[in-house]
């Protein structure tokens, strides 16, 4: 079997040489992104494996099927940038990745613990040898109501990772875990909205979901509500929330992932002017941290994504199916 793998980084070849000679499969890398003039080109290769950055549209699955290409895996949670309903017309089988959620739980509780002790004026101030204290008061997440939107793997891991530090947690999801005991309190989005002190974000992004946290739902939210989000930039209106900070009804932000990311993220645009304004102008206020999607970065993770990509791949054509398959 053949398989090639696009926007391949580093930290990956060593778990692709490794998955590769378990399974027996003969698989090329390239760390460019797969394009429909690239696909035209695999004539042979029964499966391709990208990252986020590959958009799996109509135009790059028609180029894939000409090819004879059957197979597509990405190696992330999210696809989003994969277009089901039509790869299922054209006959060609996708699947995701999955990774432990511990990785991107404590870089939650990452998130929460720098913007509640106002890390980033402190690290400004540092590096200039300004030791004061003005203006650095903190809060301790103890005495917070933790809101927990989606309780999925990542926010049940979440849920978990904050019940050691005593403080209630609330949490809205159509599906509610049976199994959570008494570490939280299931209640509807409004109430949840309420009464939160901070509101961590983890439910994926769809149709129904796109902007869902927007001046509206900001407006009856608690003032000085810090908000986290390590799961879709498009989870939020950027607008609405820079609104939210210039107004301070949000006391803080902190946010691994940010709305039309693609082309700076996982890039150095250290000599590049970035003319994504909306980005340029949020990360410059005080209470706002941004980190560059990086939440899901682990070790753990990353071979996982590897393991998932390639063996996703494999078991959809030689058993057919795979536990990550993708369906309209």
């Amino acid at each position: 079997m053949k398989i090639k793998m696009y926007e391949v980084r580093e930290d990956e070849k060593k778990a692709i040489a490794r998955v590769a000679g378990e399974l027996g499969v003969e698989v090329a890398v390239s760390g460019d992104i797969l394009t429909p003039q690239e696909a035209r080109t695999l004539a042979g290769t029964d499966g391709v494996s990208t990252l986020g950055r590959t958009a799996v549209n109509r135009e790059l699955l028609d180029s894939l099927k000409e090819a004879g290409v059957g197979y597509v895996s990405t190696r992330t949670i999210g696809y989003n940038h994969m277009d089901v309903a039509y790869a299922a017309q054209v006959g060609i089988r996708l699947c995701n990745a999955n990774y432990p959620p511990y990785g991107v739980a404590e870089f939650t509780i990452m998130l929460m613990l720098l913007a509640l002790r106002k890390y980033k004026p402190a690290m400004w101030r540092q590096g200039v040898n300004d030791y004061s204290l003005v203006g650095l008061q903190g809060r301790e997440l103890r005495n917070m109501t933790v809101g927990v939107m989606g309780t999925g793997k990542i926010g049940r891991a979440v849920i978990q990772d904050l019940a050691g530090f005593g403080c209630p947690i609330l949490a809205y999801d159509p599906y509610p875990a049976k199994d959570l005991g008494d570490k939280v309190n299931y209640v509807d989005a409004e109430t949840l909205y309420k009464n939160s002190d901070i509101i961590t974000l983890h439910i994926p992004l769809m149709d129904s979901t796109r902007h869902m946290i927007n001046r509206e739902v900001i407006s009856r939210m608690k003032k000085g509500v810090v908000i986290v989000n390590a799961s879709r930039g498009e989870l939020t209106d950027i607008e609405a929330l820079t609104e939210g900070i210039e107004t301070e009804q949000i006391g803080a932000l902190a946010m691994d992932v940010f709305e039309d990311e693609n082309g700076i993220y996982h890039e150095s645009r250290i000599n590049d002017i970035i003319r994504n304004r909306k980005m340029a102008y949020i990360r410059q206020f005080p209470n706002v941290v941004l980190t560059q999607h990086m939440a899901f970065y682990t070790d753990a993770n990353t071979d996982s994504m590897v393991e998932c990509g390639i063996r996703g791949i494999v078991e959809m054509k030689e058993k057919g199916s795979c536990a990550s398959e993708l369906h309209p």
